[in-house]
C-alpha cells in the first residue's frame, strides 16, 4: 500500500489576521493555517517564509483541543502571543466562540476567542512565568547594540531575562524620546540575540504604574521590530509581579506607535508567583481564506 504523500500547504490557505489591533487599524499581522495535520517542518518553514509576518502559527486537531507549532521567516520559535490570538480569532470564526486547548512544544496553554462583529476578542494564558536579574555582559552588549547608556534606564525596574513561553530581555528606559529613537544594526542584533538565547528583546517605558509603552527587536526571527508582542508583554507582566511592582493586578501595553501600527495589549496578572498571565486583545481579519 502507498504511504500517503506529505501535507503540503499552500499560501493561499493561510488566513492572514492583524492581533492586537486599535480597533479597525493597527496590530501585528500573523499568519494562521489549520489543517488535519501538521505539515512537515521544511514545509512549515517555506511556508512561513513565503507569508512574511514575523510568525505563522500551525495548527491542527489533536485529542480535545489543538497541537500548535510557530514559525517566523528564519526560524521556530517556542511561542508567539499574537499568533496565538490571530489562532483565537480564527478558531472562534470557525468551530464558535470559546476556549480552546493549545498543545504547544513545550507547554499547554488556552486561547479564547469572542465574535464581535468583524472583529475578534481574544485572550491566551501564557506558558509558566519566571525571572531573573540579566548579566551585566548581556545589558553591556545590549546598551551597545542601540547606543544607549546605563543613565537611560528607568532605575525602579532593573534589566531582567523574563520568560513567558521563551526569553526576553527587559531594558525599560527612563523616557519616552529614549524609546522613540531606538534604532540598531539587524545582524548585530541577530547575533545578540542568539549568542543569549532570546526569542526578543523588551524595550518599555512606564507611562505610569499600570500603562506601558513597548517595543520589541525581533532579530533572530529575521524581523526587525514587532508591533504588537503577547509573548513579550506576558514576560514583562510577570518580571514586574516578581519585582513587586505596583501594577495593581493588571497593566496596559501600547505598542507599534513609531512603527505606524499603534496596538493594545492587556495583561491580567495573578497573585501566584511563576503563575501564567492572561494577555487579551482585539483581532481584525486582513484577508479571507
Amino acid at each position: 500500500m502507498t504511504p500517503p504523500s506529505p501535507l503540503v500547504p499552500d499560501v493561499q490557505d493561510v488566513l492572514r489576521i492583524a492581533a492586537f489591533s486599535d480597533g479597525d487599524t493597527g496590530g501585528n499581522p500573523a499568519g494562521v493555517w489549520i489543517g488535519p495535520a501538521l505539515p512537515p517542518d521544511d514545509a512549515m518553514l517555506r511556508l512561513a517564509h513565503a507569508v512574511g509576518y514575523s510568525e505563522t502559527a500551525f495548527a491542527a486537531p489533536q485529542g480535545q483541543g489543538w497541537r500548535v507549532r510557530y514559525f517566523s521567516p528564519a526560524a521556530e520559535v517556542p511561542f508567539c502571543g499574537h499568533a496565538t490570538i490571530a489562532l483565537g480569532a480564527a478558531l472562534a470564526r470557525r468551530e464558535g466562540d470559546g476556549v480552546f486547548a493549545l498543545a504547544l512544544n513545550e507547554a499547554a496553554i488556552t486561547v479564547e476567542g469572542r465574535r464581535d462583529g468583524a472583529r475578534v476578542a481574544a485572550a491566551l494564558q501564557s506558558p509558566s512565568t519566571w525571572s531573573r536579574p540579566a548579566a551585566p555582559d548581556l545589558v553591556a552588549d545590549a546598551l551597545l547594540l542601540f547606543g544607549y547608556h546605563a543613565a537611560d534606564l528607568d532605575p525602579r525596574i532593573p534589566p531582567a531575562l523574563a520568560h513567558a513561553g521563551a526569553n526576553h530581555l527587559v531594558l525599560a528606559l527612563a523616557s519616552r524620546d529614549l524609546l522613540a529613537a531606538m534604532r540598531y544594526d539587524l545582524d548585530a542584533g541577530r547575533a545578540l540575540m542568539t549568542r543569549h538565547g532570546l526569542t526578543t528583546i523588551v524595550l518599555a517605558w512606564a507611562e505610569d504604574a499600570r500603562r506601558f509603552h513597548t517595543r520589541n527587536p525581533f532579530a533572530v526571527g529575521g524581523v526587525y521590530e514587532d508591533p504588537a508582542t503577547g509573548a513579550g508583554t506576558a514576560a514583562l507582566a510577570g518580571y514586574l509581579r516578581d519585582l513587586g511592582w505596583p501594577h495593581d493586578g493588571a497593566i496596559d501595553v501600547v505598542q507599534g506607535e513609531d512603527m505606524g501600527m499603534r496596538s493594545l495589549l492587556h495583561a491580567d496578572i495573578g497573585l501566584e508567583p511563576g503563575g501564567s498571565i492572561r494577555v487579551s486583545g482585539t483581532a481584525r481579519q486582513l484577508s479571507e481564506k
